[in-house]
């Protein structure tokens, strides 16, 4: 078994989720057999019960576990369903110990984060290749290098790193190298500070992804190489771009998963991108756009909404459209009622189950991007669509004629029809979900 542990320093928010999905897609892509997993060092055992506003999308997984939002970016670019047990906090680690302490497992010895927090959290490590043939499990680990809840995550992949071998266990490090506009100068000390604070705990970085708003130049590459122990071409630019699902390709051009392997000793032919690619082709290539008013009550915080968001952006590649969201809050509907709220939007979705829809061919799309089939059918003037029972997705429509014409969330569960109100094709699509 090969482990690889992604770290994040200097600043929050750099975008871990994105980093290792993009690679264990590329990974994947190769041939290989990946399992991925996220590390939360907070002490809620779920995010379920947490606010929007502290922690984004609580992404639910197809056996009802609450969990992380890097979840979904895993299950869009990798096309694998995950579970709860691919969603670990600290609050789930110190109740297994604690649960175990209470009922004698521990047999009278004194309890304490080294040996017994660190070794609940390598089991759980090592727990998600057992649910099938796994090569490797990419543990992407939360937080930002320092903080203290973390610390015990991280000696324990320190530890794992120690009794597995460096061939088979490494460490990639994500963080920062800003740019002084008024100098017009790039920093690396920030980089330097974030991996001296990774050295102090035992950990020496194998690879740098290095988020920039700039190019790095060999000179910056170089310096960062020498001054943070690291080979430079293992100095991995991960600049600014247009769209989260350039990011794969990005890193396949610097060369992130050849030096993966290399460093794993391990040996796979080159990813077929070629599907990948012709997405990324089709979204560059996008002219037109639909207008669509999302109704939520946290629409200040987009992240609280990030899986329909993307469905969003899957339905519009599928159907040539570009997807432009009206945020709507959901007090001012109360307030002021919806026909005011939403007037210009010329279809509202029923509820979380339906949407206007008018002579059209229907698409669903999954939280992973992959099309599902849907029945539109007809009966005394009445269209009602059937949705797959399992999972949550995009409907997008296209209207016979006319372009694209709605495109809404909706969601599974049963196998029942949905009710349709029929409206006449517009230039703005309003949803309310």
């Amino acid at each position: 078994m090969k482990y690889i542990f992604i770290t994040g320093g200097v600043v929050s928010s750099l975008g871990k989720g994105i980093a290792a999905a993009s690679l264990g897609l590329l990974l994947k892509q190769r041939g290989l057999r990946v399992a991925i997993q996220k590390f939360d060092p907070y002490l809620n055992v779920d995010p379920g019960t947490m606010s929007p506003y502290q922690h984004g999308e609580v992404f639910v997984t197809d056996d009802g576990g609450e969990t992380d939002l890097d979840l979904g970016h895993y299950e869009r670019f990798m096309d694998q369903s995950l579970t709860r047990d691919n969603s670990v906090t600290a609050g789930k680690v110190y109740q297994a110990v604690i649960e175990k302490e209470r009922a004698g497992g521990y047999l009278g010895k004194t309890v304490q984060v080294v040996p017994h927090i660190t070794d609940e959290i390598k089991t759980r490590i090592k727990a998600c290749g057992l649910a099938g043939d796994v090569d490797i499990i990419i543990t992407e680990v939360g937080g930002t290098t320092g903080d203290i809840e973390g610390l015990p995550f991280l000696e324990a992949c320190r530890q794992l790193r120690h009794e597995e071998g460096a061939d088979n266990c490494i460490f990639i490090h994500l963080t920062l190298i800003p740019y002084i506009k008024a100098a017009k100068e790039i920093k690396t000390k920030p980089t330097q500070h974030s991996v001296k604070g990774l050295l102090e705990i035992g950990i020496q970085p194998d690879v740098l992804l290095c988020r920039s708003e700039q190019p790095l130049s060999r000179e910056i590459r170089g310096k960062i190489a020498l001054f943070c122990n690291v080979r430079e071409r293992a100095v991995i630019e991960a600049r600014d771009v247009a769209s989260i699902y350039h990011v794969p390709l990005h890193f396949h051009r610097e060369g992130l998963d050849e030096i993966v392997l290399k460093l794993l000793h391990l040996t796979a032919p080159e990813p077929d991108m070629d599907q990948w690619e012709r997405m990324i082709q089709r979204m560059t290539a996008i002219e037109d756009d639909l207008k669509i008013a999302v109704v939520g009550k946290y629409v200040q915080i987009q992240d609280a909404y990030k899986s329909i968001i993307e469905s969003f952006t899957h339905a519009g590649v599928q159907n040539d459209v570009h997807v432009s969201i009206v945020w709507v809050d959901a007090e001012d509907v109360d307030k002021l009622g919806a026909e005011e709220v939403l007037r210009g939007f010329r279809g509202r979705v029923l509820g979380a189950d339906g949407v206007p829809v008018a002579r059209a061919k229907v698409t669903l799309i999954d939280r992973r991007g992959r099309q599902a089939g849907a029945t539109l059918s007809e009966e005394d003037g009445s269209y009602e669509l059937a949705v797959p029972a399992e999972g949550a997705y995009v409907l997008a429509a296209r209207a016979t004629g006319h372009g694209p014409l709605a495109s809404a969330a909706t969601h599974g569960g049963e196998e029942r029809p949905v009710d349709l109100d029929l409206s006449l094709p517009g230039e703005t699509t309003g949803v309310s979900a």
